[in-house]
């Protein structure tokens, strides 16, 4: 299938590792020129060597998106240098589970302002990609940990609160071609990713965990980049306010 991508510009948030790394790496083999940041300099430049092997221009930078003035900024500059924007996608997050005050700070600070002041830097250019050409997108990656709790903490409510928000923006961009969704993962695999951790420091609860999932094993960054991938296309031109839970069924819940 053609995802009509070739030639658009994608903005990714935390785009070196996982999730994210997947999806600017399936943005890019489709075609569309693929902007990227995280904080770790080194993982950038070794990142954007990857992407524009695939033939697109792929531009990054070293950027803290707790930063606001910082993350703005950037994105305004891949803006002029790629010739507007037409995808941003919002994967960074800070992976906190306490409920303390520290944990609930970072959360918010990272999953939420970060989507915050990326999408108010990136909205005039999403808007002017969807007047010209018809579509475009705003992904935001959450969790089903929004929807579930089996004790208090700070990571599950921060995730839903980007759902509520995703809604919002959906309906209020709608009539004007900006879509916005969210895919909400299960537990993800990668080497270097929390559940890589967890099997090194904790097997017995690791393997406890994968076995709750009926199809008895986690799911890959690859898996959760098609699915972010496919929202941001035109492909899904009428999809938006949707959240895609993308979980192996691991949650009971049934939405309608």
């Amino acid at each position: 299938m053609d995802l009509a991508l070739k030639d658009k510009t994608a903005v990714i948030l935390g785009g070196t590792r996982g999730i994210g790394r997947s999806i600017a790496e399936t943005l890019a083999g489709e075609g569309a020129n693929t902007a990227i940041c995280a904080r770790n300099a080194d993982q950038v430049e070794e990142t954007l060597e990857a992407l524009s092997r695939k033939g697109v221009k792929a531009i990054g930078r070293s950027v803290d998106i707790k930063d606001g003035a910082a993350l703005t900024s950037w994105i305004s500059d891949v803006a002029a240098e790629l010739d507007g924007i037409d995808i941003l996608v919002s994967n960074a997050g800070a992976m906190a589970q306490g409920n303390d005050a520290e944990s609930w700070r970072q959360n918010f600070e990272l999953d939420v302002l970060g989507a915050v002041n990326a999408f108010s830097a990136a909205e005039p250019h999403l808007l002017k990609a969807a007047e010209a050409r018809g579509d475009a997108a705003f992904v935001i990656i959450s969790s089903i940990s929004a929807a579930q709790a089996d004790n208090a903490g700070s990571y599950g409510p921060i995730k839903a609160s980007l759902i509520h928000m995703a809604k919002g923006l959906a309906r209020q961009h709608a009539a004007a071609g900006l879509r916005v969704n969210v895919v909400s993962p299960g537990m993800v695999y990668f080497e270097g990713g929390i559940w890589n951790r967890v099997e090194t420091h904790m097997p017995d609860f690791f393997e406890t965990a994968k076995a709750r999932n009926p199809t008895g094993r986690m799911a890959t960054p690859q898996e959760i980049a098609n699915a972010a991938v496919f929202l941001a296309s035109p492909v899904s031109s009428y999809t938006t306010g949707a959240n895609l839970i993308v979980d192996g069924a691991v949650s009971n819940r049934v939405n309608f």
